[in-house]
């Protein structure tokens, strides 16, 4: 007897998708970009929060334990590597590119990250107009923030390959 078909794939590593140096820098980085609280709460926008940033299945009032917490986190870049991926392919990318763009993705949503002018100029060839974009990102409902205006500044000095991966 054979195991059930799911129409699922499994699901890919962050590592498989992004690299491991791209990986370490980004389990490092995401964590002081996004802190860590252990209880929902609401970020600046509004959107219901917990762990690291996390919003999928999001419980108001529900606490989380530090291990979930990081299970959450290696979860989430994963799916948002490999959302990414479908809409710039990382093979074309340097390390330091993969952990901007994951970054940035991570922050806004895949979707709004697959339909911006990263993205365009990413697969026109335009690296250094993609890594420029990075820095219109810095806005919560149409203000910027300081702590966005500094969370691209370093993911556009990894996308320029300024900081080393």
């Amino acid at each position: 007897m054979t195991a059930p078909t799911t129409s699922k794939a499994p699901r890919r590593s962050l590592i498989a998708i992004v690299g491991a140096a791209a990986a370490a820098v980004l389990m490092v980085l995401v964590p002081q970009n996004e802190g860590t609280v252990y209880k929902t709460y609401r970020d600046l926008g509004g959107v219901l929060t917990y762990c690291t940033g996390a919003t999928e299945d999001a419980q108001w009032g529900k606490t989380y334990t530090p291990q979930q917490c990081a299970d959450q986190l290696d979860k989430d870049l994963a799916s948002h590597a490999d959302g990414i991926s479908k809409c710039v392919p990382m093979d074309k990318l340097t390390p330091g590119q993969r952990v901007a763009f994951v970054d940035t993705a991570y922050n806004i949503g895949v979707s709004a990250f697959c339909g911006s002018s990263m993205a365009r100029k990413a697969n026109a060839g335009d690296m250094a107009g993609a890594c420029a974009a990075l820095s219109l990102w810095v806005n919560v409902n149409g203000k910027p923030v300081k702590g966005l205006v500094n969370r691209r500044a370093v993911a556009r000095a990894f996308c320029e390959g300024k900081r080393p991966v």
